[in-house]
């Protein structure tokens, strides 16, 4: 796996990160929460486009002038995400039922990788300034939590999918990834058009 493919898997997550905040733009439980969904849906939005455009000149060696644009656009996305955190921290202390925790401690550390695998590789060379053990020693830091114990089948995890159980985007997200959801709602003419 190469560099460029950690940074298209994180715009894949920003996208779909980001539609996911959408919808709860209009259900989250006060006002707020639903001006910040919508703020940070938009913010994943772009992230996942500035990401997605980093791609071509990152190439296969991703060294010179592409990285210096890639680092600069990181550094304002983190300065964003900062908010992201703070806000999700406070949901967390807020209180939050054990079993979905959970799920999201195992999935972020399925996303880090294999302690023995490319995202390890990709820091013992310098290219990551941390590995899996440093994210997730980081994550702990962050949220002030330990990760709860968990066995991980290495041998089942998913490279490109960074992740170690099967699933698949449900139906009615993939519709909307693909601009159906939206014909529903258009006047019958348009919908022969497209």
């Amino acid at each position: 796996m190469s560099l460029s493919d950690l940074v298209l898997s994180i715009a894949d997550n920003k996208q779909m990160l980001g539609l996911r905040y959408a919808e709860w733009a209009t259900r989250a439980p006060s006002l707020e929460a639903d001006i910040a969904a919508a703020a940070m849906g938009l913010d994943d939005l772009g992230h996942s486009r500035v990401l997605y455009g980093c791609l071509e000149p990152l190439g296969e060696d991703p060294r010179g002038p592409a990285v210096e644009v890639l680092q600069h656009r990181l550094r304002k996305m983190l300065m964003e995400e900062r908010y992201h955190f703070l806000h999700g921290r406070s949901w967390l202390r807020s209180g939050i039922d054990t079993e979905p925790l959970h799920r999201a401690w195992r999935e972020a550390v399925e996303w880090f990788g294999p302690p023995d695998g490319e995202t390890t590789q990709l820091y013992k060379e310098g290219r990551l300034s941390m590995g899996p053990a440093e994210l997730r020693e980081r994550l702990e830091e962050l949220l002030e939590s330990r990760a709860p114990e968990m066995t991980i089948e290495w041998k089942h995890w998913d490279p490109v999918r960074r992740r170690g159980r099967k699933g698949a985007i449900d139906d009615r997200t993939f519709a909307m990834l693909r601009g159906l959801e939206e014909k529903k709602f258009a006047p019958a003419s348009q919908t022969k058009e497209a």
